[in-house]
């Protein structure tokens, strides 16, 4: 076997160079890398891999977590898993012994290591990666790792929902239909919800949010989202509003949407100070949760997704082969209007 990983070497640039194949330890398995989604962050990184200035990042830097392979080599200690197997892996390795991780909330470990994100000890976009046994989890015969690649978004979806503690009869709006906003989508249908207003600026994204079982759509180029959320509610908001795009504009519109009682949920990573009008939410007395990653996800995702009640593979759209890193980061980072969720195929 013989390792290759896309190293980005300068801003929008990879070169795919030979690489050491990475040993097995005891506690890890060996997996050969099929699918790897591309997700917004490695996408930033690839275009100004500082963040401008707010990152000391020295090049070469790999990236790539969303991810899913077949094992090739099990550790003396993993007894749950075999060679063959397909899995999904879990980007995020914590330290185990902090009070987060001691509490359940491991996604909060400040010596977490994610990959394709500082200190950068370890990311996807290699052919063959050793990976925790831990945070391996087996795909049922019934999922490709198409599928497994598209877990950890929906992970992500996932513990929107459950946070939100989303249920039947409960009005959601979702601002912004990129992929994470597709995933928190399908999460709270598959939580039970079926009033599901998802809003954005381009319309294939809208048309995918429509196959997905949105309720209804807004196009914010066309319409004012607030008049036309007071206007289907008789100016009452929605019980949960998601925001998903990561957006000062739409983190700003959230306290004029939530309807008072309601729960808002900033789910995307909004940079710099979005100037949210609190005294309005305060008068609505609406709780504002945020959400980091995901923690103890990846099993009920992937049995969602094995039932077949969250079909993750729709979304994703435009796929590239591996010698294409180029070709696809591009395509993720210029064509936005048509590329919703692209993926790179070993």
């Amino acid at each position: 076997m013989v390792n290759q990983t896309a190293y980005l070497t300068e801003p929008e640039k990879f070169e795919i160079r030979e690489s050491p194949m990475p040993v097995c330890g005891d506690d890890e398995v060996l997996v050969q890398i099929k699918h790897v989604g591309i997700c917004g962050s490695d996408v930033m990184f690839y275009q100004e891999p500082t963040l401008g200035g707010a990152l000391d990042v020295e090049l070469p830097i790999v990236l790539g977590h969303e991810c899913a392979g077949i094992i090739v080599e099990t550790g003396k200690n993993v007894k749950h898993l075999a060679k063959g197997d397909k899995v999904a892996l879990e980007p995020g390795i914590p330290c185990g012994k902090c009070e987060y991780c001691l509490s359940g909330q491991y996604n909060l470990c400040p010596e977490v290591n994610f990959m394709a994100a500082p200190p950068w000890k370890s990311a996807a976009l290699h052919k063959y990666v050793s990976h925790p046994a831990a945070f391996a989890f087996k795909l049922p015969d019934t999922m490709d790792t198409i599928e497994g690649a598209m877990i950890e978004p929906l992970a992500v979806g996932v513990h929107a929902a459950n946070r939100a503690q989303v249920q039947p009869g409960k009005s959601i709006l979702i601002l912004g239909a990129g992929c994470i906003g597709l995933m928190t989508l399908l999460a709270c249908r598959g939580r039970g919800a079926t009033d599901i207003t998802v809003v954005d600026l381009f319309e294939n994204r809208l048309e995918k949010a429509l196959e997905l079982g949105a309720s209804r759509v807004i196009n914010a180029k066309e319409k004012n989202v607030i008049e036309e959320i007071d206007r289907m509610t008789n100016k009452q908001g929605m019980h949960i509003v998601f925001e998903t795009a990561g957006n000062k504009i739409t983190a700003q519109q959230v306290p004029y949407l939530v309807k008072a009682g309601g729960k808002a949920v900033m789910v995307g990573n909004v940079h710099g100070n979005p100037e949210m009008d609190l005294f309005a939410m305060n008068n609505k007395e609406a709780d504002i949760l945020s959400v980091f990653r995901y923690r103890n996800i990846y099993p009920m995702a992937i049995e969602g997704v094995a039932s077949g009640n969250i079909p993750v593979k729709k979304v994703a759209t435009n796929f590239f082969t591996f010698d294409q890193v180029n070709e696809a980061f591009a395509c993720a980072l210029k064509e936005k209007q048509t590329a919703l969720k692209v993926v790179i195929e070993f």
